[in-house]
């Protein structure tokens, strides 16, 4: 099995090629594609860049370039369910792209003619995780991610994409990725650690909680790995 892994920035892909030690490098698309082999399991690894255009692109590149048959996405999000705490992780059962509106044509946020308002995750690698993570006695939570091209820090759409899709976290990619895979039939699993919350403060140190939920994240994903090669 070819695994690809995704991250959006090099902070959340950093732990995990710290894991895998030994890679090699390919440039493709203006950006680095991380080639290993962990435990007898090949991994092309990479993150992005932020946004959903360019995971769009990586995952696509993952697919068609390298060959994947499956692909996990790891990394950060803001929690806007006010049972999500900085740290908590969650993967997504369905995510949608918050920032997609065509309501002038009738059609729900999120939506477009030909696609859907949300798309689903795997249900076997999500069942996987939920093994895992009894496994690593952590918590895990299941819930709607919420994708667009914006870091939203407004508590007002917050509340917006909260109710409206009635969302957990909010991020930049994921909904793309699950949108490239599904139509592409790869397999797909999005993990997030939470590292800002809705009741975030002005004295808040987003770049210091970013860095320690990667890690958080990027530590289930490798366990993720250990399980599907065996």
């Amino acid at each position: 099995m070819k695994i690809g892994i995704i991250g959006a920035m090099p902070e959340e892909i950093a732990p995990i090629l710290e894991k895998v030690e030994t890679y090699t490098t390919k440039k493709i698309a203006d950006n680095t594609y991380y080639e290993a082999n962990y435990k007898g399991v090949d991994l092309v690894i990479a993150y992005s860049k932020i946004g959903k255009v360019f995971s769009t692109l990586t995952a696509s590149t993952m697919i068609y370039h390298f060959g994947v048959e499956t692909i996990l996405f790891s990394g950060v999000a803001g929690g806007i369910n006010p049972k999500l705490k900085i740290g908590d992780l969650i993967v997504a059962d369905k995510l949608c792209q918050h920032d997609l509106d065509i309501t002038a044509f009738g059609h729900p946020h999120g939506f477009v003619p030909g696609g859907a308002q949300f798309v689903e995750t795997n249900a076997a690698l999500r069942k996987l995780a939920f093994e895992v993570a009894e496994e690593m006695k952590v918590s895990l939570q299941e819930g709607t991610i919420a994708t667009g091209d914006q870091f939203v820090h407004d508590p007002e759409r917050k509340s917006f994409i909260e109710s409206t899709f009635n969302a957990d976290a909010l991020e930049m990619e994921g909904a793309s990725v699950a949108v490239v895979c599904h139509a592409l039939s790869i397999p797909v699993f999005i993990l997030r650690a939470i590292s800002d919350t809705a009741d975030t403060d002005a004295s808040f140190n987003f770049d210091a909680f970013m860095e320690s939920s990667a890690k958080i994240s990027a530590d289930f994903i490798m366990k993720m790995v250990d399980r599907l090669e065996r």
